[in-house]
């Protein structure tokens, strides 16, 4: 197991105010969150909300539990711009303020070059800027969205989180993503069904280096499969040639949709390829998890 495996076990752990988890019911787990919350009331939360269900939730119990919540949104070149309508929508029908950060990480080499830990670099910028907006606003915690499934997924960017002292309250509290979509669900959030939608960096393979054109090539791709049907979907991107995720139940209609392969190759791309294993989260990094997990 590498160091940054053990770290992320170690989060699971974590549990600043001695509260009780008990692996109970979801009912059970939702009373734990809003202790877990209430323990930060006194002066104020601010979450890194990205409008995906996670964070959604998040803001839903502390908006529920604490007096002062902020919905803080970054805006950022290396995810889609539609998001952010899309988060201010939850955010009102949470009833909490809603923020807007923007931020480039063009001007951070060490993101660009696309590094195996290009999150962590990523995440170590925005939450020092959440933090610093946090203190000239009045916030005196930071939350993010983590969840416990995550901990068993390399995601080099919770470092950064460890490092910087932001709160992670789904995982603190071992709350899955099943567990968080069924509570979403409950809550009638609208992002309960919402697919994850990482950063675009994520559609290349570590230390290809990032530019604009690849990722308007990858964003217009993207939201071309969604209009076509296949709103979960990745397309990730080698060189010229375009990989695509989707579920692997859609495979005989994309094979039926000529025209979208024709559509997909107008963007910019040489070869469009669909991966026989369908769509899964972090396939990327799948070449190096071996070699992680021998490295400590």
């Amino acid at each position: 197991m590498s160091c940054l495996f053990q770290e992320q076990q170690e989060m699971q752990n974590f549990n600043p105010y001695k509260i009780e988890i008990r692996e109970n019911s979801m009912q059970t787990k939702l009373e734990q969150l809003q202790t877990y919350l209430s323990h930060y009331a006194q002066n104020g939360i601010c979450i890194a909300f990205s409008g995906g269900v996670d964070s959604s939730l998040v803001l839903k119990v502390a908006a529920q539990t604490v007096p002062k919540v902020a919905a803080v949104y970054f805006q950022t070149t290396l995810h889609p711009v539609g998001d952010q309508n899309a988060a201010e929508n939850i955010a009102q029908e949470i009833g909490v303020p809603f923020y807007v950060i923007e931020l480039d990480e063009f001007t951070n080499p060490n993101i660009m070059k696309n590094p195996l830990d290009r999150c962590y670099q990523c995440k170590h910028m925005l939450f020092s800027i959440l933090k610093d907006w946090a203190v000239q606003h009045g916030y005196s915690t930071c939350m993010d969205g983590t969840n416990l499934d995550d901990l068993h997924q390399y995601r080099p960017g919770i470092r950064a989180l460890r490092e910087l002292e932001i709160i992670s309250p789904l995982a603190d509290c071992h709350i899955t993503k099943q567990e968080v979509r069924k509570m979403a669900a409950d809550f009638g959030l609208s992002s309960s069904d919402t697919p994850s939608s990482p950063c675009l960096a994520t559609r290349l393979p570590y230390h290809t280096l990032i530019t604009k054109e690849k990722l308007e090539k990858i964003e217009k791709a993207e939201q071309l499969l969604c209009k076509n049907g296949f709103p979960v979907n990745r397309v990730r991107v080698h060189d010229t040639i375009a990989r695509i995720e989707i579920p692997t139940e859609q495979f005989f209609t994309f094979y039926q949709q000529s025209d979208l392969i024709f559509h997909l190759k107008q963007i910019g791309f040489d070869y469009i390829t669909l991966d026989m294993e369908g769509f899964r989260s972090g396939s990327m990094d799948e070449p190096y998890q071996k070699q992680r997990g021998n490295q400590c």
